[in-house]
């Protein structure tokens, strides 16, 4: 395992996990609600943005690894993963919705290493539909966990209908993904 700053920043997004988790099962006179909501919130938003950066800095820096290719969209699945599991504990989001998600990612996952041992696995690379599905779950997810009104903003409700288009985008680019794998290579 190369250690190199983008690597770090991925082991840092997953130590992240349990404190974005633990801010809802810290004991109740440690923090108010609002709290946890703020904390959780600002620490998933940190998490994501370093998965940004660490994909950034290892193409610039030239520090990418195939270990670093390996782990950072695990640390991805985790974080999400986590975030939807507490989400349904606090009744912010619908299992059935969290189901769907996490499933997709267990069966894209495993599809995209059937495929890499079968070498196919570019047929199965990352499109612009997966992208558009992280990127609404990474805008409803802190929506959902922060919760409450901004003003006249309602996040939960906003998080709501992201996170159904989030499920909707990712049924759509799970079954582009199984039918791109169907197709025979040229």
């Amino acid at each position: 395992m190369p250690l190199n700053v983008p690597n770090v920043l991925t082991w840092l997004r997953i130590l992240m996990i349990p404190a974005i988790v633990g801010m809802f099962y810290a004991p109740t006179g440690w923090f108010s609600g609002w709290e946890r909501n703020v904390v959780a919130t600002v620490l998933f938003i940190a998490a994501a943005l370093t998965d940004w950066l660490d994909g950034y800095l290892a193409r610039r820096l030239n520090q990418m690894s195939a270990f670093g290719a390996f782990l950072d969209p695990v640390a991805d699945k985790l974080m999400v993963a986590a975030a939807l599991i507490v989400l349904v504990e606090l009744e912010r989001a619908d299992a059935v919705i969290a189901i769907v998600i996490i499933g997709r990612e267990i069966a894209v996952s495993a599809l995209r290493e059937w495929m890499a041992k079968i070498g196919e696995a570019r047929s199965v690379a990352v499109n612009m539909l997966g992208k558009l599905k992280t990127v609404s779950q990474m805008v409803a997810i802190p929506m959902l966990l922060y919760h409450d009104r901004i003003g006249p903003f309602d996040a939960q409700h906003t998080g709501t209908w992201l996170i159904y288009l989030a499920a909707f985008l990712t049924l759509v680019s799970m079954f582009y993904y199984l039918k791109m794998a169907s197709v025979p290579a040229d």
